[in-house]
């Protein structure tokens, strides 16, 4: 279906406007754009003309340009690798917390090495390890011997000396 006025027969009556729009014939547009090619070409000229030294800034630039790109490259590529979320801030991190817990598992191999040993001497018939037990633990002594507990310090100001006066 063809919905140009032209096959409407307005221009047949003679009409070449119709409600403020004028109605152009193929004919007649083609032998606009021919009448204005010229405008045309030298427009795209003057554009080329401004474009050209432009294009040529930047192609005698490329290196520079280049060279520019990958060193913003190497920079946001360093950032990442230094703050970002597996980067050598948090590794370094991570590696001072795996040496505190190598630390604390050192100490409680330790610790526990020393438990087991005295569990052994304690379980085996040793009269010295049950001796120092009794002595360390239970504040225990040999006939004629005495034991000295050390007791709380006394308060300064405070003290209680009716006991003193009987």
């Amino acid at each position: 279906m063809d919905f140009r006025l032209i096959k409407l027969g307005l221009s047949r009556l003679g009409l070449k406007k119709l409600g403020g729009l004028r109605i152009v014939t193929p004919q007649e547009g083609f032998r606009e754009v021919a009448r204005r090619a010229p405008q045309a070409e030298a427009m795209a000229e003057r554009w080329a003309e401004r474009a050209m030294p432009t294009w040529k800034r930047l192609y005698a630039m490329r290196r520079r340009v280049a060279t520019v790109a990958v060193g913003t490259a190497a920079v946001l590529l360093f950032v990442h690798v230094v703050f970002g979320a597996n980067g050598m801030v948090v590794y370094q991190q991570k590696h001072a917390e795996v040496q505190e817990l190598r630390n604390k598992t050192e100490k409680i191999r330790q610790e526990n090495e020393a438990l087991t040993q005295e569990n052994a001497d304690l379980g085996s018939d040793s009269s010295k390890a049950v001796e120092r037990e009794a002595r360390e633990h239970l504040h225990y002594a040999r006939p004629g011997e005495v034991v000295y507990v050390p007791g709380e310090k006394p308060r300064s100001g405070s003290m209680d000396t009716s006991s003193a006066r009987k």
